[in-house]
């Protein structure tokens, strides 16, 4: 168990160190080698693919499997940072962040339309909740997705390439926040695991 627990937290922190790669690799062509945001972006998309690769060969090696939402988010990253360099158009690893969240959010909110509640398949063997519990936290995710959507869309086509990099690394901490939030709803629905019967 403790070790499942630690590769884990590795897996957590390769999938946030493909971020910190992408947005340090970018300051560093801004700052230091004083290239314009197109070309930044460019530099920065070859290591956004380079760790997307790495964080996905990462979590199959510690898992021995590779987890719904990583995998998503990984091949998401991969797909679009690959369009980007190839058709030479920083847009599309911008429209990544809308289209993957947009598309969360449908199959999480469209899960509910049919009386189930997606998050419990992607989720569902970090913890056990009520059918309410993983009917409301789906329900949360989708709305949450679907916002991220509508903000990054409107971001990127308003602000400036470093006001969208600045953004993005924001939108991280705004996740983990509101996970962290959600961990009061977790519990108030947590089912807890039953103890064995001592002899």
């Amino acid at each position: 168990m403790a070790e499942a627990k630690q590769n884990s937290n590795l897996r957590q922190a390769i999938d946030f160190g493909a971020l910190v790669a992408f947005m340090g690799t970018y300051l560093f062509s801004r700052v230091v080698q004083k290239l314009d945001s197109t070309d930044a972006m460019f530099q920065a998309t070859w290591v956004l693919v380079g760790a997307s690769i790495i964080a996905l060969l990462a979590g199959w090696l510690l898992e021995k499997r590779l987890a719904p939402m990583p995998l998503f988010s990984g091949l998401f990253a991969l797909v679009f940072g690959t369009l980007t360099l190839v058709f030479h158009d920083p847009n599309l690893l911008k429209i990544n962040i809308t289209i993957q969240n947009l598309a969360l959010s449908a199959i999480l909110l469209g899960s509910l339309a049919f009386n189930k509640a997606a998050f419990k398949y992607l989720l569902g063997s970090a913890f056990h909740l009520t059918d309410e519990g993983w009917r409301g936290l789906t329900l949360r995710y989708g709305l949450f997705f679907l916002c991220v959507a509508i903000v990054n869309e409107t971001i990127w086509r308003t602000q400036s390439d470093d006001f969208w990099v600045a953004f993005r690394g924001g939108l991280w901490v705004a996740s983990a926040a509101f996970g962290i939030w959600q961990v009061f709803f977790i519990m108030k629905h947590l089912i807890e695991d039953e103890e064995p019967e001592q002899n």
